[in-house]
């Protein structure tokens, strides 16, 4: 399934996976193993950084994205989520190695 997920240096420092949620937002089974699919591979490869992008809309989406990362068993992969400020239907999720 292709969702958008992207690799590209971000300010020529670290490595970065980009997720766009846009092609698979009404499908919840599959959003939640497109999230875990990229959360694991950021953490086998040491990508530093994981960019979802859930989209604006109403915010159901980003509400299931921050509900997926707030999980137990997710949370302690990695370091701290920061919610763009600039574009609302953006999340960065921070990795450290």
């Amino acid at each position: 399934m292709n969702c958008g997920l992207s690799y590209s240096r971000y300010n020529n420092l670290m490595a970065r996976i980009k997720l766009d949620l846009h092609d698979i937002f009404s499908n919840g089974r599959a959003i939640e193993a497109e999230l875990n699919r990229v959360v694991q591979e950021a953490v086998a490869k040491k990508i530093e950084l994981v960019e979802i992008i859930p989209g604006k809309g109403s915010g159901q989406l980003k509400k299931a994205v921050l509900r997926f990362l707030a999980q137990p068993q997710v949370k302690r992969l990695y370091q701290r989520i920061e919610k763009d400020d600039k574009n609302f239907g953006r999340i960065f999720v921070h990795f450290r190695y």
